[in-house]
C-alpha cells in the first residue's frame, strides 16, 4: 500500500477512498458445517460409522452375533495465511480521508475469499482419511455428471442436470428434508438457468424458481450461491458443486480470524500496520453428499 498511496493523495474532485469491484468476504461459509476449536497438528473433525442391517433370526435361543460396523475418519491439516498492509503517517497527511478502516475492510475481504477458495479446492480434492489421515480418497466417478445431460454435446448448466444430481443425492439417502442442498454457480450458470422454460415460466412454479434482481435464489429445493471462483476442468468446462450441507466442513484454528490495527513504532514515520492472520482447513466429510456438475460456458 505504501508504495502505491501516492495515487490516493487529495485531490479537489475526489474526497473518498473507494474498495475496487471484489467479492466482499466469504459466499460459501454459511453452506458448510464448520468448527473453531482446533488446535494442533492435524485434527479429525467426524468419527465417521457406517451402516449395518438386522440380521434374521431363524431359530430360538440362538447365540447372539455380534456385527462390527464400518468406521472412518476424516481429516483436516492446518494452513496458515496472513494479510498485512502499512499506512505511513506522512502519507495520511496529504489524504483528505484516513484510509486505515478501509484497508481493514479490504484485508477482512480478501480473508473471506481465502475462505471460498479453501472450501472450493475441497470439493473435489482429494480428501485425508483413516485412523491417522495416511489414507488419500479422491473424488469418485460416480459422483460426477456427464457435461452433456440434456443435450448431444456438452452443455451449461440446465434443469435436467439439476434434476439427475438431486436424483443421485436422493439414492445416495441423503436427508433431504432436514439437510439444505447449495449449489455455487457463476453468472454464465446464473444466464443458463434463466434461458431455462421450467425457471422463468409460471406454467412451473410448482418447481419453486425463486428469482430476485435476475440472480436465481433457489429452485426445486436447491440454494445458489453465487461465485466467479469456481474451477474449470481439464475440458474447460465449469466445474460445478451440488451439495448437502453436512457433507462439507470447513475447519478454523485458534477460533476465528484474527486481526491487529497497531503503529510500527520501529519504522520511520511510525506507520500504521493493519495485520489479519486465520489458520484453516477444508474437507468433504461424505463423497455421496457431493455431485459434480460440468458445465460448458462456450
Amino acid at each position: 500500500m505504501s508504495a502505491n498511496i501516492q495515487n490516493l493523495y487529495v485531490q479537489q474532485y475526489k474526497g473518498n477512498i473507494q474498495l475496487l469491484l471484489q467479492q466482499r468476504g466469504s459466499r460459501l461459509r454459511g453452506s458448510v458445517t464448520e468448527s473453531s476449536d482446533y488446535v494442533g497438528e492435524q485434527a479429525a473433525p467426524v468419527d465417521q460409522i457406517g451402516a449395518v442391517e438386522a440380521q434374521a433370526v431363524t431359530g430360538r435361543y440362538e447365540t447372539i452375533q455380534a456385527q462390527d460396523y464400518p468406521t472412518d475418519r476424516r481429516w483436516v491439516f492446518p494452513r496458515d495465511y496472513d494479510h498485512a498492509q502499512f499506512v505511513d503517517t506522512f502519507d495520511k497527511l496529504r489524504l483528505l480521508t484516513d484510509p486505515t478502516s478501509f484497508l481493514a475492510i479490504n484485508a477482512a475481504n480478501g480473508m473471506g475469499r481465502r475462505i471460498d477458495d479453501t472450501i472450493i479446492n475441497a470439493f473435489f480434492g482429494t480428501a485425508q482419511t483413516g485412523k491417522t489421515g495416511a489414507t488419500a480418497v479422491t473424488f469418485p466417478s460416480s459422483q460426477q455428471l456427464s457435461a452433456s445431460v440434456g443435450a448431444s454435446g456438452a452443455t451449461g448448466l440446465n434443469v435436467q442436470k439439476l434434476k439427475q444430481g438431486l436424483e443421485i443425492l436422493m439414492a445416495n439417502e441423503v436427508d433431504m428434508d432436514n439437510d439444505p442442498i447449495f449449489c455455487a454457480i457463476t453468472a454464465k450458470q446464473n444466464t443458463n438457468l434463466l434461458n431455462e422454460l421450467q425457471v422463468i415460466d409460471a406454467d412451473f412454479r410448482a418447481l419453486g424458481a425463486d428469482v430476485q434482481k435476475g440472480r436465481i435464489m433457489s429452485f426445486m429445493g436447491i440454494n445458489f450461491l453465487h461465485s466467479e471462483r469456481l474451477p474449470l476442468n481439464g475440458s474447460n468446462q465449469r466445474r460445478i458443486p451440488l451439495y448437502a450441507k453436512s457433507g462439507m466442513h470447513l475447519a478454523i484454528w485458534g477460533g476465528a480470524t484474527r486481526a491487529d490495527i497497531s503503529q510500527r513504532k520501529d519504522l520511520k514515520g511510525f506507520p500504521y500496520q493493519v495485520y489479519l492472520w486465520m489458520t484453516l482447513d477444508a474437507t468433504r466429510l461424505e463423497e455421496k453428499k457431493i455431485v459434480e456438475i460440468p458445465c460448458a460456458e462456450s
